[in-house]
């Protein structure tokens, strides 16, 4: 398994450039973050190419998909954000769907599906994978509308784009509905990033209940030739932390 370390969570608080110093100090190649448009990106860019990192996601703006009001300003942050895909010379986007609008749940359903097959030609123009990410409602994400994995793989599949994929977040779909393996394994191919956390908490990957060594194993073994992005809040020293991980995990 190879990872890309969240620098927005794990070295939360911390300029970027201090973050891609540890992220190359703990001996990590790749890094991802939250929003781009509260940074230096031409900096980060500069920044990452001297320690050597690669870009692998970060997210577009958070505009509802469940409002179709908001669907012309949506596909407006996504062209900003391919833009600075390309200047970071990532392939990876994430968006959240929104939250629920208290409206009919079948109608945000739909609303979420024509807002992403408006956009996959925009994706497949620019070579550039948008990742639909469940979040959970219970505890870090009150009120959002797309919790469970299972609708995401029936969104994947109504939209029928090769450019849009889930964005399989084990931390949240451990507290939203369990069955990690299973649920990773049979939809494998739906699945173009993977998030890990441990739980419950969003610590080390080795301070919670699941058995990452046990999940990682299965994602390999099912074929999956992407990375995994760490996205925690480190208990103790950022780096030592990632140094544990890269121990913890075969």
């Amino acid at each position: 398994m190879q990872f890309s370390v969240c620098i927005d969570a794990v070295f939360k608080g911390l300029n970027q450039d201090t973050a891609l110093e540890g992220v190359k100090a703990a001996g990590f190649r790749a890094y991802e973050f939250w929003g781009w448009w509260d940074r230096d990106i031409d900096a980060l860019r500069k920044k990452a190419d001297v320690l050597e990192l690669n870009c692998t996601a970060f997210c577009t703006r958070f505009i509802s998909l469940t409002d179709p009001g908001q669907r012309p300003a949506y596909l407006e942050g996504l062209r900003e954000s391919i833009a600075v895909a390309k200047k970071l010379g990532n392939k990876i986007l994430i968006s959240q769907v929104g939250n629920d609008t208290g409206t009919v749940r079948t109608f945000q359903h739909k609303s979420v599906a024509a807002g992403l097959r408006a956009v996959a030609p925009l994706l497949e123009e620019n070579n550039i994978t948008l990742l639909i990410e469940p979040l959970n409602g219970r505890i870090d994400h009150i009120g959002t509308f797309l919790e469970s994995s299972d609708e995401g793989f029936e969104l994947v599949d109504e939209v029928g784009s090769k450019n849009i994929k889930l964005l399989f977040d084990i931390y949240h779909q451990q507290i939203t509905e369990g069955d990690i393996i299973r649920r990773i394994t049979a939809n494998i191919f739906r699945i173009g990033h993977f998030h890990a956390a441990g739980t419950p908490g969003r610590h080390e990957l080795f301070a919670g209940e699941l058995d990452y060594r046990n999940i990682f194993k299965a994602i390999d073994e099912a074929g999956y030739a992407g990375l995994t992005g760490l996205e925690y809040f480190p208990l103790e020293d950022a780096v030592t932390g990632l140094e544990q991980i890269r121990d913890y995990v075969p």
